[in-house]
């Protein structure tokens, strides 16, 4: 039932009284990501969401975001520079408080998303995961979810899949409950934000020895 039905009425109602409520902080940060980074205010990439039970493919759509780094391109040959070049020490105080984020309130409230769930990561990884991997997507992806409060971008990928699958096989009330406070708990000390590798999140480059 909670899956099903109740799930999805809290993520409408629950997203858009904190769209109303914290409208005052979005303005505040747009002003502010506008005034130092530039425009757009509003970072946008295409996700996968959602298996389409029609297709049998994921749903993609547009994630919401405010921006957290430059368009600054190598003067050569016109390629955006790395992430760690691009990404300000500005756009690390937003990533380290969540606030960009924020805007992915949008997603829920439409549809796109969930409050809790996987993490919609990047479109070019669909045909790298396993066919256990793409049951991630039975679900809508989430604003946070199991593998955000155990390490975020700093555990591996296997971990982070194998905590997305564990969420999907087990989907409850309580569980969401405490996943959303653990998140709070997680921003305010601001855990995982990196990883070993990366100023944000390592690549995924596929199992080359697992089954596609």
């Amino acid at each position: 039932m909670y899956k099903r039905y109740i799930k999805r009425i809290l993520d409408c109602l629950l997203s858009g009284l904190a769209l109303i409520i914290l409208s005052p902080l979005l303005l505040v940060t747009a002003i502010l990501v506008r005034v130092k980074l530039g425009a757009p205010v509003i970072f946008t990439q295409d996700r996968p969401g959602r298996i389409d039970s029609a297709t049998g493919k994921e749903t993609i759509f547009k994630l919401y975001k405010f921006r957290t780094m430059t368009d600054a391109r190598d003067p050569v040959t016109g390629e955006l520079l790395s992430d760690e070049v691009r990404l300000t020490s500005f756009g690390k105080k937003l990533r380290a408080t969540s606030l960009d984020e924020l805007p992915e309130l949008i997603n829920i409230f439409k549809g796109d998303m969930a409050i809790v769930g996987p993490r919609p990561l990047l479109v070019k990884y669909l045909p790298l995961y396993s066919k256990e991997e793409h049951k991630r997507h039975l679900v809508r992806p989430g604003l946070t979810g199991l593998a955000q409060t155990n390490g975020r971008n700093a555990i591996s990928w296997d971990e982070r899949f194998g905590y997305d699958l564990k969420y999907v096989r087990n989907i409850t009330f309580i569980g969401d409950l405490s996943i959303i406070l653990a998140t709070v708990a997680s921003v305010i000390r601001k855990d995982g934000i990196t990883s070993e590798t990366s100023v944000t999140m390592e690549e995924f480059k596929g199992h080359s020895k697992r089954e596609k």
